[in-house]
């Protein structure tokens, strides 16, 4: 059964609820695999759609930047692990794609970004600590790529607390 889920997308200083999607036919990634490293959540609404290719394209294109932050970066969307599979391979994109597929949409609802409606997630970003705390959270328009400058600054933010945090690497 699915959670009930929030009427707006987790602010920060929530919890980021644990999850664990397919990102191949036989391997998850889970919240967990995600900690110890400021993680980026880039829920988008579906991979064909020519924003989300292009907001996808963009943060592959930026991919080193976000490594040299620390962060590490996972898509997630409704679509099956083998439309990710020919997404990322037509796009030449080097981050994994998580499939929030069955149950559709459950790890987006309990973020709070789940499009009812339509089915499909709505164009949302989470900046996590390396304990899995939201930091930063973004849902954009459908139609609008959000870029990555917020995300970068959330990064930056994020970096600029940890030695007051005692951060271990």
């Amino acid at each position: 059964m699915l959670q009930p889920h929030p009427a707006a997308a987790l602010p920060p200083g929530t919890a980021a609820p644990a999850f664990s999607l397919p990102v191949t036919p036989d391997q998850k990634v889970s919240l967990d695999d995600l900690r110890g490293k400021p993680a980026i959540l880039a829920f988008y609404p579906a991979d064909w759609s020519p924003v989300c290719g292009d907001q996808m394209a963009l943060y592959n294109q930026i991919l080193p930047e976000f490594h040299r932050a620390g962060a590490q970066l996972v898509g997630i969307s409704v679509d099956g692990v083998w439309c990710h599979a020919a997404f990322a391979e037509q796009r030449k994109l080097h981050f994994p794609l998580l499939a929030d597929f069955e149950p559709k949409g459950a790890v987006a609802r309990n973020f709070g970004v789940y499009r009812h409606g339509e089915g499909i997630a709505e164009r949302a970003l989470f900046v996590l600590d390396a304990d899995g705390i939201i930091r930063w959270s973004f849902v954009s328009p459908l139609g609008i790529n959000p870029g990555a400058d917020g995300i970068l600054d959330a990064l930056d933010k994020l970096a600029a607390t940890l030695p007051s945090q005692g951060h271990q690497s």
